[in-house]
């Protein structure tokens, strides 16, 4: 028995060392280089008993689809103990209505080590009435923005003055009730506020000419519990 419990804290160690030794990200320096969120192009929803427990792996990107999914999924393999998450993120929207549906459920969602958790995906993970960010797991922001697509807005103000005044009208419309979507979502979510305007909302929206190229932020296991994103253990 003794022997069996060194061996596993052996394990621990090396594990927490491999992380603690992982290159950051040199534009994004409170990240690792590497981020475990998967490469599927469209979030999959697996059951996994493997760990005696009846946990759901939701992984991939967040689509339009995703909430409808993500109810099948919740139907076809009731009862689930646990959500996991790892998600490049996707549409903002979904990941909200995934989230409200999540605590619908009352099911706990956790980020497991080694698992990332970005964007939209988030929302999807603070929808859990218990939340878990294992040592190891991250849970990364960033600014929300409507203009990733730079190709189609060259396009819009190559058009003239017009064109870009009606394109930047939409974009800050559909910004403030995103925001204020956001907002309300943390608040129902118990999640503090303050994580959009400290963190969030601090990031830069869009990479720029300067030498800061910084567009995402990984929370440190301290702020997770600050900002009240994992509320267990």
């Amino acid at each position: 028995m003794a022997r069996s419990l060194i061996r596993a804290l052996g394990a621990c160690a090396l594990l927490l060392n491999v992380a603690a030794a992982a290159p950051p990200d040199p534009a994004n320096p409170t990240c690792p280089k590497q981020l475990n969120w998967s490469t599927y192009r469209e979030m999959r929803f697996t059951l996994d008993t493997s760990n005696g427990q009846r946990v759901l792996r939701a992984e991939g990107q967040i689509d339009e689809d995703v909430p409808a999914k993500l109810a099948d999924a919740l139907k076809t393999n009731d009862p689930v103990s646990e959500i996991w998450l790892r998600s490049p993120g996707g549409v903002a929207r979904a990941g909200n209505e995934a989230g409200r549906l999540i605590r619908a459920s009352g099911i706990p969602t956790r980020i497991p080590a080694g698992w990332a958790c970005f964007s939209a995906c988030n929302f999807m993970f603070m929808g859990g009435p218990i939340r878990f960010v294992d040592d190891g797991g991250m849970f990364i922001v960033h600014m929300f923005t409507h203009l990733g697509d730079k190709d189609a807005v060259r396009s819009e103000l190559a058009k003239g003055t017009d064109q870009a005044i009606g394109l930047l009208g939409d974009v800050e419309q559909d910004s403030a009730l995103l925001a204020t979507e956001d907002n309300d979502f943390l608040i129902k979510m118990g999640v503090s506020r303050k994580l959009l305007t400290d963190v969030m909302y601090q990031q830069k929206a869009v990479a720029t000419g300067t030498a800061d190229k910084s567009t995402r932020r990984c929370l440190t296991s301290i702020e997770t519990v600050k900002y009240n994103v994992a509320n267990a253990k």
